[in-house]
């Protein structure tokens, strides 16, 4: 089931302009990459998607959920762009941690953590003190948090930001993993070629509006036929990015 945002505006503050203004956006099944330049808007609209903020006008809904209701924030996943390292507890115990405040109780808690950490391939390092953790490691206990309580949808913003290659690979399998039928995954990034030709959808936000939304390889057919093989995500969001601005 997606989430819906229907018509949605959003400015921090009454006297700041809109971030987002009268936007509507489903999210695909499967893996989505959220693309587009720093101040796009995208951090605004996962927040809204997963119900941390309320839009000022429009609705934000999974099914007939509210994105105002626990139950809502119980199917939907956030994960920040930083993840923080709980002072004094391992991994298990900072995934239980968050499993708790779900709304779990403690024997729930504690068994869904471990689970969450074997599905991001942590389990070898659940009793390792989070403070211990390499950045990718840490990224990775997020994921794990976010999964804790059976979310339905996993919302991911900028999660490869500051990994290495290697760091960025590993977590671009376990997100290929994730993402299934059952699991919905919204990842946004400024990073063009971060998972963009792997992923099942892109869509684009420029300014606080979807330039483009779609299956990857419609967005991939944006790119001029010369584009190198390795750079064709590049293209095409480079002319998605200019067909918008001279539209727009």
């Amino acid at each position: 089931m997606p989430v819906e945002l229907d018509a949605v505006s959003y400015a921090y503050g009454r006297s700041k302009p809109r971030i987002l203004d009268q936007l509507s956006y489903v999210t695909p099944a499967g893996f989505t990459v959220l693309l587009g330049p720093n101040g796009a808007g995208k951090s605004t609209l996962l927040k809204l998607a997963a119900g941390v903020n309320q839009p000022t006008t429009g609705a934000v809904r999974l099914g007939r959920l509210p994105s105002s209701s626990r139950e809502y924030r119980n199917r939907v996943a956030w994960m920040p762009q930083s993840i923080t390292a709980m002072t004094g507890l391992t991994a298990r115990e900072q995934v239980a941690y968050t499993g708790w405040l779900k709304g779990m109780n403690r024997a729930d808690a504690w068994a869904a953590a471990e689970t969450a950490l074997e599905r991001v391939r942590m389990k070898d390092r659940a009793d390792v003190k989070t403070k211990q953790l390499s950045g990718g490691q840490l990224r990775r206990v997020g994921v794990a948090s976010a999964l804790v309580h059976d979310a339905r949808v996993l919302l991911l913003d900028e999660p490869t930001a500051g990994m290495d290659p290697t760091q960025r690979r590993v977590f671009r399998d376990l997100i290929l993993r994730l993402a299934t039928d059952e699991v919905q995954v919204l990842m946004s990034t400024h990073d063009v070629a971060d998972l963009a030709e792997e992923a099942d959808h892109v869509t684009v936000l420029t300014e606080g509006t979807i330039a483009f939304t779609g299956a990857t390889r419609d967005f991939l057919a944006h790119a001029p036929a010369e584009a190198p093989e390795g750079r064709r995500a590049e293209a095409a969001y480079t002319t998605v990015s200019d067909r918008w601005a001279v539209s727009g």
